[in-house]
């Protein structure tokens, strides 16, 4: 993609989301190849403006692999829409005609520095980097209209479709494949306006889990230029799916016995209320 219009593209992303209007469309070509849909996500970071302390992995649809050469894709959580959740109560304001969806997380947190650098990340890598494990909520966000329906290249460009991550407790346990880690058995639901929408463990997650996704994040930041801190966060990928919300709904997240999450969607502009 040339780089004129890239910059344009995220020039254009950037402004809707500050304004929380809602566009026409994507705005522009959707990148042909994750490549430049991550470049438009940089360029996106920097007109923003703030430090990203954390990021998103979501799933790429299978019918989308192929085309985009991975199985996930990454997103930055910039600071300022990264914290704990207040009282567990969440304002979700989301713009209206855009896309906005609620998805229960596993974070784990980033245990020591990661530097920048092109380099072959192993599972048993990402476990040596990985510190707490906290259960989470991402508020899933974009000005563009149902831009998960455009594909993960879209998705990519626009920071990964993300407007928040939300953390909840820490919880007993390590990122391994289950040893210590009973979290990975913890029966989390999702409702919207009272009807059961999802209802799956984080250990029924495919493609290798939380784990998995931690890897795949440490892989692509680190050769992208992205140094990683320690606290830094990586929300792991929906538990019981994405689900689609509008201004007026009410969802609840709950993680077993341990936590529970109730979310009020708004309307904008009173803005993605900072999880803090």
């Amino acid at each position: 993609m040339d780089v004129h219009v890239g910059s344009a593209v995220a020039a254009a992303l950037v402004a809707a989301r500050r304004a929380q209007t809602r566009l026409d469309g994507f705005p522009g070509d959707i990148p042909a190849t994750l490549t430049e849909a991550y470049e438009i996500q940089d360029e996106a970071v920097t007109l923003r403006g703030e430090r990203v302390a954390g990021w998103k992995v979501g799933l790429i649809h299978p019918a989308w692999r192929d085309r985009a050469g991975a199985a996930r894709l990454v997103g930055p959580v910039v600071e300022s829409l990264l914290g704990p959740v207040p009282a567990g109560r969440l304002v979700f304001a989301a713009v209206p005609g855009g896309t906005a969806c609620v998805e229960a997380e596993i974070a784990l947190v980033v245990g020591r520095d990661v530097p920048a650098g092109d380099r072959d990340w192993t599972l048993d890598d990402a476990r040596a980097h990985a510190g707490a494990v906290r259960l989470a909520v991402e508020l899933a966000g974009s000005p563009v209209p149902d831009i998960n329906g455009l594909g993960p290249m879209a998705v990519a460009a626009d920071f990964g479709n993300n407007a928040g991550v939300a953390l909840g407790p820490e919880v007993d346990g390590t990122a391994g494949d289950g040893t210590g880690g009973a979290w990975l058995d913890l029966r989390c639901e999702t409702r919207v306006d009272g009807v059961l929408v999802g209802s799956a463990t984080p250990g029924d997650a495919p493609d290798g889990g939380p784990l998995e996704a931690f890897r795949h994040a440490l892989q692509v930041c680190t050769a992208r230029g992205h140094a990683l801190r320690a606290g830094d966060v990586v929300a792991t990928g929906a538990i019981t799916g994405v689900h689609d919300v509008i201004p007026g709904q009410h969802a609840v997240l709950r993680f077993g016995d341990l936590f529970q999450v109730e979310i009020d969607v708004v309307e904008a502009p009173l803005g993605p209320t900072p999880p803090r």
